[in-house]
């Protein structure tokens, strides 16, 4: 049986994760204006455009989370062929293309006159990042409260982290390329190998390890870890705010215009994939992850690229902490939604 099914459904960071990121905001902005040299010390310590203490927060941040992808359930994708090809068609060949459909129209049209001119493509550029990264570790949570199928859902996340290790940088090349955003191929490569290759590798020999000493002792390892991870998250979120500040300050409705793309791109994939789910006759604990999955961003990935192509005063960072701050709220509506509407679901697929 995998890891998963024996968590907690959500844990208390997890619960109130989007209270903590409003308290970062809060305390980073309070930061930034009291000590803003300790700031920008901080902000110094670079080497070849990767910040060393955002650095190693990002690997505590992703390590535990991608510890609990077993690659040896790709073995299983055969046998959820539908709820599997939905998600992927969703993942790569909708979301990335319509999120930056979205931040086309509103960041530079419809919320334009409102919004930094010099930031535009920053913010584009965020939304793009966030799309890009199909979620990995909230995912098991999400499939727990819709009573998920685990082994799909293990599947599915396993089977989308190896296609993020080389579609990753590519497609975020290509929207960035579409959108006029200048590409830096180096920064870019750089994250890739950073915030994907080497967490992956690192996590699954430290799982294989962990997994050579029973079952029991990887779950205690994993569960502890838990913690770590989310308030490495928070961490970096009041390093980030503190250089946010002042432009946060001066445009409060900025996280409010950057939320509006973000939540409908939401609504839309996960509508689009539970409908999709119900023509083809699969299973509802299968449409339900699937759904969330085609959903969800990998949001910890996005902002540490983020951080690592822009800098930490960038409207892309930005854009990627919105994300942070409205994807547990909005992902336990799209549960409540995939919750209530089984019997409507079982109605319309039944005998397909």
């Amino acid at each position: 049986m995998p890891a998963s099914d024996t968590r907690p459904a959500i844990g208390f960071f997890e619960r109130y994760l989007t209270l903590w990121v409003a308290l970062c905001i809060v305390v980073g902005v309070l930061l930034g204006h009291a000590l803003p040299g300790l700031v920008h010390t901080v902000a110094a310590l670079e080497v070849a455009q990767v910040n060393l203490p955002v650095g190693l927060l990002i690997w505590v941040m992703i390590i535990p989370m991608l510890l609990k992808i077993d690659f040896a359930a790709l073995g299983q994708v055969k046998a959820h062929a539908r709820g599997i090809g939905v998600t992927l068609f969703i993942n790569w060949a909708v979301k990335p293309f319509s999120m930056a459909l979205l931040g086309w129209i509103f960041v530079r049209h419809v919320f334009a006159p409102w919004l930094p001119a010099d930031q535009l493509d920053s913010y584009i550029a965020g939304l793009i990042l966030l799309a890009a990264a199909p979620c990995t570790a909230m995912v098991f949570v999400w499939s727990q409260l819709c009573k998920g199928d685990p082994y799909f859902t293990l599947s599915q996340v396993a089977l989308n982290d190896a296609i993020m290790v080389v579609a990753f940088a590519p497609i975020v090349a290509l929207l960035l390329g579409l959108s006029s955003i200048t590409i830096p191929w180096d920064t870019l490569l750089t994250s890739v190998g950073l915030y994907i290759v080497v967490p992956v590798i690192l996590s699954q020999l430290w799982r294989r390890r962990l997994l050579a000493r029973g079952t029991a002792h990887f779950q205690a390892v994993a569960a502890r870890l838990g913690p770590f991870s989310i308030s490495a998250l928070l961490l970096t979120l009041v390093l980030l705010f503190a250089f946010q500040g002042a432009r946060i300050l001066e445009q409060p409705l900025v996280i409010a215009m950057l939320a509006v793309p973000i939540l409908i791109q939401v609504v839309m994939n996960s509508g689009l994939a539970y409908v999709l789910n119900r023509r083809l006759g699969v299973q509802h604990c299968v449409a339900g992850p699937s759904a969330l999955i085609g959903a969800s961003n990998f949001f910890e990935l996005a902002v540490a690229t983020a951080i690592s192509l822009f800098g930490f005063q960038s409207g892309a960072a930005l854009a990627t902490v919105v994300g942070v701050l409205i994807e547990v709220p909005v992902m336990l509506a799209v549960v409540a939604v995939v919750n209530r509407s089984q019997h409507w679901y079982e109605q319309g697929s039944a005998g397909r």
